[in-house]
This record gives structure tokens, sequence and C-alpha cells, in this order.
């Protein structure tokens, strides 16, 4: 498997870009939800909020961006250890890692420039809209 290398950082353009997509994807569907949007720093470029989110999907959403953007990883595949028990439990000690569907790294040509999160509703549903949100940096 070769090596997701990072690349420079997503744009606030770019960001904007995908937080919009990701809205459209959850209004369309009347979902309220948080979603962020960080840099391939681990460090927040857009969070945005929808009327009547949860207010825990705040926390929640920049943790699945800052662990799909650390671990160049979608948060899925933590959550799916945890729930295979025996020795990914240990993932239970480690700092730094939501194990909550959701979260995506974001890609512009090969390279990690980013990752998005999005909390608010189901797993599925959180990671619908991320993946509506990291199709629109693609195209």
């Amino acid at each position: 498997m070769p090596i997701l290398e990072y690349g420079t950082p997503i744009t606030l353009a770019e960001a904007r870009r995908v937080a919009d997509a990701a809205f459209a994807e959850a209004q369309r569907n009347e979902w309220a939800m948080v979603i962020a949007v960080y840099d391939s720093t681990g460090h927040p470029v857009v969070l945005h909020k929808m009327d009547h989110a949860q207010y825990a999907s705040l926390d929640l959403a920049q943790a699945k961006a800052r662990t799909a953007t650390h671990f160049k990883r979608p948060t899925k595949v933590f959550e799916e250890a945890i729930t295979q028990g025996g020795m990914a439990l240990r993932l239970l000690s480690a700092t730094g890692i939501c194990l909550f569907e959701g979260g995506l790294p974001l890609l512009r040509d090969g390279k990690l420039v980013g990752g998005i999160g999005v909390s608010g509703a189901t797993s599925e549903q959180d990671t619908q809209v991320a993946q509506a949100g990291a199709r629109a940096l693609e195209a």
C-alpha cells in the first residue's frame, strides 16, 4: 500500500466549497449538523453549525476532522475496529482518536490536504454528508 503524503493545506476557498457541499446535502435531508473542515496541519479552517444542531456535535465534528487528518484515514476504520473488540480495544487508551464514523481525509492530487468531520445524525448520515463535501474538493 503506497504511503499517503500530506500536501499543501486546503485553502479557505476550497474549505468553503467543501463545507457548502456538505451543508447542501444535510439541508436536502433536513438534518441539523455541524461541519468541520481542517487543514493538513490539523487546524480548523471552517466550522459550520446549522440551526438546531446538538451542541455536542461541535466537539465531535472537530474531533472527526482532526482524526481523519492526523491518522490519514476515515474515522469509520476506528469505529469498526472497536466493534470487533479484542486487541482493538487498545484504541480506547489512545489520545486524539475519534471513534465515531463521519470523518474523512480530504485529498487533492492524491495528497492529503485536510479533513472533514460531520456530526449531528446517525453515523451513516454523518458520513453521507462528509462524502458530499469531499466530492466537492475532487470536482
